[in-house]
């Protein structure tokens, strides 16, 4: 009896594995997005925080105009725009983004790059004036594959963001 408990112990010892980061969702609709100083029709890096992990989108430029869009503008993800999911060693702010001096800390753990997928972007004017401009940033059928060629699923990442661009006198 005690030699089948036993070998039965360390067969479960040897069949646990805690080495391999595995990442099955991605979920950034409940967080705001971000980006360094104001935003304006040049800006191309946003971002979202969420805890120690962050996806990070890369506008192919000229995207963002100042002028109200009669169809949405698209931009395929992998060839034209740059979406990127990393994981940190630790909780991570937009310092670590906007800072002159890159930070060490906290340090990535994984990256992994968006092979596929079309972003679009919807541009109104503010009613207030008729010099800002709101863009509605949305994703769609964005495909990221791993290291080992396996798919995320359950990606929750439609709506990316909006931000205001204002056109100065």
């Amino acid at each position: 009896m005690q030699k089948t408990f036993f070998i039965g112990l360390i067969l479960l010892f040897f069949s646990c594995d805690d080495g391999d980061l595995t990442i099955e969702t991605i979920d950034f609709d409940s967080v705001d997005m971000q980006n360094c100083d104001t935003a304006d029709i040049n800006t191309t890096v946003f971002f979202k925080i969420n805890g120690d992990e962050t996806l990070i989108l890369e506008l192919q430029s000229g995207l963002l105009l100042n002028e109200v869009s009669t169809t949405e503008i698209e931009s395929e993800i992998g060839s034209g725009s740059q979406l990127t999911y990393r994981v940190f060693s630790d909780d991570v702010t937009s310092t670590y983004f906007c800072s002159e001096i890159p930070t060490t800390e906290p340090t990535v753990l994984s990256e992994i790059t968006a092979e596929k997928g079309t972003l679009f972007i919807n541009t109104t004017a503010v009613e207030e004036d008729s010099l800002s401009f709101l863009h509605t940033i949305t994703l769609s059928e964005v495909t990221f594959e791993t290291d080992d060629d396996s798919r995320l699923t359950d990606l929750t990442i439609n709506n990316f963001g909006e931000v205001t661009t204002t056109i100065s006198e």
